[in-house]
């Protein structure tokens, strides 16, 4: 038995016959164009590999149709290289333009472009299937894992092109208490200006005040509110 195996693991890996297979195979009888595809053979998948990857797809299919939220969660989270939060919240539309402009495209698409393409075309059949996404969030966002909001996924910060896992981790470290201003989380999360840029430019910075201090006009605004402190001026 350890000889047949070693022989079987061998023709499979395209190593062909050793000269005491090849006796052994002789002694057994075996006929000589069996002998002969052995040494021809380059490789051989192995059917305990295929159960296990049929097994895989009949999960993956199930998960598909009876936990769709999951099941795109997770693809997103894992496979989705070619994520970009500012292309896939588009409305549907603007998400078929851009899959029709790639077919159209005479060009071969690079390897990024293929990645945004796959993206895309999942995209697209999410929200076909009644499900959306929900824009980057100070407080909502995970880091890099796609999450699920009633009938949504809320997108990371990483899948906001260009910010990366470290500034993401910032951002969820000093999260705990609302942030004052953008002056505030870029100090306590020890964030970049560029990262800010992209944060406001994925509207995550919606309502923050750009510093800490309060407004002449603001300010102004609060006396007027009360009779007595406006008498003062």
């Amino acid at each position: 038995p350890k000889l047949a195996f070693t022989t079987m693991e061998s023709v499979r890996k395209g190593k062909g016959l050793k000269p005491e297979m090849e006796q052994a195979m002789t002694d057994a009888k075996v006929p000589d164009w069996f002998m002969d595809s052995c040494k021809k053979i380059k490789y051989m998948f192995p059917k305990g590999h295929a159960v296990a990857y049929v097994t895989m797809a009949l999960r993956v299919a199930w998960y598909k149709v009876h936990r769709p939220l999951a099941y795109y969660a997770a693809y997103f989270t894992i496979r989705a290289t070619g994520f970009d939060a500012s292309t896939m919240i588009l409305p549907v539309d603007l998400v078929k333009e851009k899959l029709h402009a790639y077919e159209e495209s005479d060009q071969k698409a690079t390897a990024k472009e293929q990645d945004e393409k796959t993206a895309l075309k999942l995209v697209l059949e999410m929200n076909q299937r009644g499900f959306k996404f929900l824009p980057a969030d100070l407080y909502k966002s995970d880091v890099t894992n796609f999450k699920i909001e009633g009938n949504n996924l809320r997108v990371p910060f990483t899948a906001i092109g260009g910010l990366g896992e470290s500034a993401a981790q910032g951002i969820v470290a000093v999260r705990d208490k609302p942030f004052l201003s953008i002056e505030d989380l870029k100090n306590r999360a020890k964030v970049s200006s560029a990262v800010i840029e992209l944060l406001r430019a994925a509207g995550a910075l919606e309502g923050l005040k750009d510093t800490n201090q309060v407004t002449l006009t603001e300010l102004m605004g609060d006396w007027g509110a009360d009779d007595s402190q406006t008498s003062l001026f």
